[in-house]
């Protein structure tokens, strides 16, 4: 083979991920193998996903690969790092992509690396591979969009490689190499219907301080409408899924292209229930009406907080109002609403976690999910409060959501926090529920209260340096007062 791709999404190996069993194909990794097949390489993939490390460690060492290519994001880093010796023992030469490796280049390589590949992995995969085969890893500085360490073991970056422009000119994701059943299967099996996911473009053009935009930068490029909608007939014939998941970043980002996507699938008698991710400012009264007729059931938005300041401070271009409005539209469509809050960003008081509960109850969405924002190397973010960052792990063994920010909160008020948040929103809506059980409402007063008081105690607990390095105990600042 020319080369074996694999990444280190290990479900068995992941009691969360065990918990969730909601799992999909990596699609960057199989866009790299449908485009390097179509150029008539020799791919070999190795799907982790319901294997394990002693099943991967035996692969590599029967097919001793030349060449292998690590997807890697921050979740599966610490299995990559497993897996990286695995691959030198036999002498392959190692180059690794996705997310995560680029900002933390030096460190990848001094881990066993050869290669990091900066952005899309097609076009230089391409070019990279027929280089390596003819020059081993010399002279790499004439390949575009990669990190690599020279004789003289100094780190090196190249120029940027140019992103692909014409993604309908792209082959589909390679999901025949990989055991497709067994995701359908296990969907199935857990939440009693199939789900496959798709992408219709790449990138996303916001600027959120703490998104990470390393693969795709900044841009925005749509496939074509008829091309998207020729790979949701080839998905229904093949798979015949329940629904599909729509795995961009803001789907109804470009309305003419919305709009002529349904059209499409209208010509095709194409309807098949779907969840995508979207935001509050780009849709309207079309659009969602459009969405519901086309089989969207449930539409997430990143609403973040409920405080225009804190918003405005992550540079989410985002109204509180208009998430509000927005989601009661989707609902009267008959469209669920899922949201994402985040808590604890940076200069968050308490009056913004209070208005983030306010929102919570007026917008009522069906469904929220938190989490306590972590700073993601190569973001605004980070660079905001990297002088702050504390942890007591090596880099080895944390990814950044370890990292803390000294005078944050403490971890332990952000979780009374969340378990307020989180019940004295669920009480409000099970109170205005003609079908409200007394047990579960009383439990949820009793817990709303029970992270209130714990904020209260904990309200002067703040992440800091002790004298030593790493991450220190949190300590009582009373000088910031009134909490």
């Amino acid at each position: 083979m020319d080369i074996l791709l694999s990444h280190g999404y290990f479900i068995a190996e992941d009691a969360h991920e065990q918990q969730i069993m909601k799992p999909y194909p990596t699609l960057g990794l199989l866009y790299i193998s449908s485009h390097l097949k179509s150029k008539e390489f020799d791919v070999d993939l190795f799907d982790s996903t319901f294997e394990d490390i002693a099943s991967f460690t035996d692969y590599v060492r029967h097919h001793r690969p030349a060449v292998v290519g690590l997807y890697c994001n921050l979740m599966t880093k610490r299995n990559i790092l497993r897996m990286l010796p695995i691959c030198r023992e036999v002498g392959a030469t190692v180059i690794l992509g996705g997310p995560e490796p680029i900002s933390y280049a030096e460190e990848y390589l001094d881990a066993g690396a050869h290669i990091v590949v900066a952005g899309e992995g097609e076009l230089t995969l391409e070019e990279l591979l027929p280089h390596l085969a003819q020059h081993g890893l010399q002279r790499l500085s004439q390949i575009q969009g990669i990190a690599f360490r020279d004789d003289h073991g100094r780190l090196q970056r190249t120029l940027p490689r140019p992103q692909i422009q014409d993604l309908k000119a792209q082959p589909w994701p390679d999901r025949a190499a990989i055991p497709m059943q067994r995701y359908l299967d296990t969907w199935q099996t857990h939440h009693g219907l199939s789900s496959v996911s798709l992408i219709t473009a790449r990138g996303c053009p916001y600027t959120c301080t703490w998104c990470s935009h390393t693969v795709f930068g900044h841009s925005h490029r749509r496939r074509s409408p008829e091309d998207v909608a020729e790979e949701v007939a080839w998905i229904k014939e093949t798979y015949d899924p329940d629904q599909l998941w729509y795995a961009d970043d803001v789907f109804t980002i470009a309305h003419r292209w919305f709009l002529g996507y349904a059209q499409e699938l209208r010509r095709r008698n194409l309807h098949i229930p779907f969840e995508c991710i979207s935001r509050a400012d780009r849709l309207n009264e079309e659009i969602i009406d459009t969405l519901a007729e086309i089989g969207c059931y449930r539409l997430w938005i990143g609403s973040e907080s409920g405080s225009q300041r804190i918003l405005d401070a992550m540079q989410r271009k985002a109204e509180v109002q208009d998430v509000q409005a927005k989601t009661h539209m989707l609902q009267k469509r008959g469209i669920e609403v899922g949201m994402f809050i985040m808590l604890g960003y940076e200069g968050e008081q308490l009056s913004d976690l209070q208005a983030t509960v306010d929102h919570l109850k007026s917008a009522n969405p069906d469904v929220f999910l938190t989490t306590v924002a972590y700073p993601i190397k190569g973001t605004p973010y980070f660079e905001e409060v990297e002088d702050r960052l504390i942890t007591d792990l090596s880099w080895r063994l944390r990814t950044d959501r370890d990292l803390g920010v000294s005078g944050r909160h403490s971890s332990r008020f952000y979780d009374h926090a969340t378990r307020w948040m989180v019940n004295e929103v669920n009480l409000h809506k099970a109170r205005n529920s003609a079908s409200s059980n007394l047990l579960q409402m009383a439990k949820m007063a009793v817990n709303a209260r029970r992270g209130r008081l714990g904020m209260h105690l904990t309200r002067h607990e703040r992440e800091t340096l002790d004298q030593g390095s790493g991450r220190g105990w949190p300590a009582a600042d009373r000088a910031t007062g009134g909490w």
